[in-house]
């Protein structure tokens, strides 16, 4: 691995890491509860050092609302490389700006701000362009150089694979870069209409924008928690014509139909998506997207190979896109794959003359000023109708498994500290996991 990774290295070039994940504990030793992960499936709330200022240009944020997603799963089942003991997760969160680094002018403190999930350098030639999760500078992980050929961001949160920095599950998180990655929120807004533009919104725009969806599409989304129902909403928006979602979970599907007005298809019910597709869409869809989750494989073989390890990622939807799409359309792949997978239809995918768009982590930095003050400020996109529960810090272990085992309806929920803002008008109050749970 460490051939490949000097390959890798020497093919794209060498790009000096300006940010680095270690931080110092401030001089008095105080403490802030995190959320760490031991193991698959172990998760704990531990005592951290507060961190302090350690480069000139970070940014301590005091953390007034958090989150978990999708892709913390993966995570939580200890399917992503180069996770260590006591890694703080979490790579969602917003707050106010506790203390600024000297380099930082833009920003003051108790000011209100949204954090981006990756850490970008604000300097390179894809930060330039606003790319954010591409940038060259802010992650070291050879390991990643050896498998993808080249390094994203680093993010939050989110295993030493995407540099180790320590995440916003937790009262502080230091920002590295925090002039460039932390977004102002104007006044007026509540903390739940904002704290998704770290990643849930903007990634679920980016899907839709950059797979090209068209007024009158006929759009097919694989998947139906918070980054498809977003999906949705953004394709609606964007002028689809017809969508169909396509998902297990009766909550989710319920949901989808009842507060977006989509059309559903239940693959426990449809075993042969392709198939039912085709029934209820002839000629193909134009537009499909994954929003869904590589480590729940369907069909027998595929949870044989990823049980034996022989692959890491599960191809199962994507050839379902490929196929459902008529000749020439568009296939954007959002969920997060990490790795490698078999049995993929290269050949439907060549003669059909499909273009597969691998959207990438998303760059929030493109987006997220427009989400703000284009959609959210003027009321076109009111982002809480995702948000199901509000639990405190504490809950954070019993969420995880909660969340992983899709008990009590949980999909997007508002995480808060001791410094969180009571709850918005309309959004859920404070309950406590144990409540709604049924086995934690």
């Amino acid at each position: 691995m460490q051939a490949a990774s000097n390959i890798a290295q020497n093919a794209m070039g060498a790009f000096p890491t300006v940010v680095h994940p270690e931080y110092e504990g401030r001089e008095d030793g105080s403490t802030m509860k995190a959320l760490a992960w031991f193991g698959p499936r172990d998760v704990r709330l531990i005592d951290a050092p507060i961190p302090d200022i350690t480069e000139p240009d970070d940014v301590i944020v005091k953390v007034t609302g958090t989150t978990i997603c999708g892709s913390d799963l993966h995570l939580y089942n200890g399917e992503i490389v180069n996770l260590e003991k006591g890694d703080i997760l979490g790579h969602e969160f917003m707050g106010v700006v506790d203390r600024i680094g000297p380099n930082v002018k833009n920003l003051q403190i108790g000011q209100r701000v949204v954090a981006s999930f990756q850490i970008a350098c604000g300097e390179c030639s894809y930060c330039k362009q606003k790319l954010s999760s591409f940038c060259d500078r802010t992650n070291p992980s050879s390991l990643q150089n050896a498998m993808y050929g080249h390094r994203d961001a680093g993010f939050f949160g989110y295993a030493h694979f995407t540099g180790g920095f320590p995440g916003g599950q937790a009262e502080y998180v230091r920002v590295p870069k925090g002039n460039v990655n932390l977004l102002p929120i104007p006044e007026g807004l509540y903390d739940e209409q904002v704290i998704y533009l770290s990643d849930v919104l903007s990634t679920a725009y980016h899907n839709v924008v950059d797979t090209g969806v068209q007024e009158g599409d006929t759009v097919g989304i694989w998947g139906l928690g918070p980054i498809g129902q977003c999906v949705a909403k953004w394709a609606q928006i964007k002028g689809a014509s017809r969508i169909i979602g396509i998902d297990r979970i009766p909550e989710r599907l319920a949901f989808a139909r009842g507060k977006l007005g989509i059309e559903t298809i239940d693959f426990s019910e449809h075993k042969d998506i392709v198939k039912r597709l085709q029934e209820i869409a002839p000629g193909g869809l134009d537009v499909a997207m994954d929003c869904g989750t590589f480590h729940q494989p369907k069909s027998i073989i595929h949870k044989v190979e990823k049980a034996l390890m022989l692959e890491t990622d599960v191809s199962e939807i994507v050839n379902e896109m490929i196929m459902s799409v008529k000749k020439g359309g568009r296939c954007g792949i959002i969920a997060a794959y990490a790795g490698y997978t078999n049995h993929f239809n290269i050949g439907a995918l060549m003669e059909k003359g499909v273009r597969l768009i691998g959207n990438g982590q998303a760059p929030v930095h493109k987006w997220w000023k427009e989400i703000l003050y284009d959609y959210i400020v003027p009321g076109k996109f009111d982002p809480t109708f995702i948000i199901t529960h509000r639990v405190p810090l504490e809950d954070f272990p019993k969420l995880y498994e909660a969340f992983d085992k899709r008990e009590g309806g949980v999909e997007k929920v508002f995480v808060e500290t001791r410094f969180s803002n009571p709850p918005a008008p309309g959004c859920p109050t404070t309950t406590r996991v144990s409540d709604w749970a049924t086995s934690v």
